[in-house]
């Protein structure tokens, strides 16, 4: 049988602009930041409950604390994403 000649072709080679893409590393700052974010939530919710949901830690927000414990863990956990 006869066998198929196989075609010549050059290697490939990507584009100059995905080789030139250089990814930094983070900040000294970051990870503090990061982690200081989520203990900073944490210790907001775990303090609005252990204060009975009236007293701390602003009053006036009443529930409304819950929601500024959590976006401050938020912001932390979404730091996550470009930790390098």
């Amino acid at each position: 049988m006869p066998e198929s000649k196989g075609r010549a072709k050059p290697a490939y080679t990507p584009p100059r602009t995905a080789q030139s893409r250089v990814t930094k590393p983070n900040p000294r700052w970051f990870v503090p930041l990061m982690l200081a974010l989520m203990v900073i939530g944490l210790l907001w919710v775990v303090t609005y409950y252990i204060s009975g949901a009236k007293e701390y830690p602003v009053p006036s927000l009443h529930r409304w604390n819950l929601g500024a414990g959590f976006a401050f863990m938020m912001a932390g956990f979404l730091m996550t994403t470009r930790w390098r």
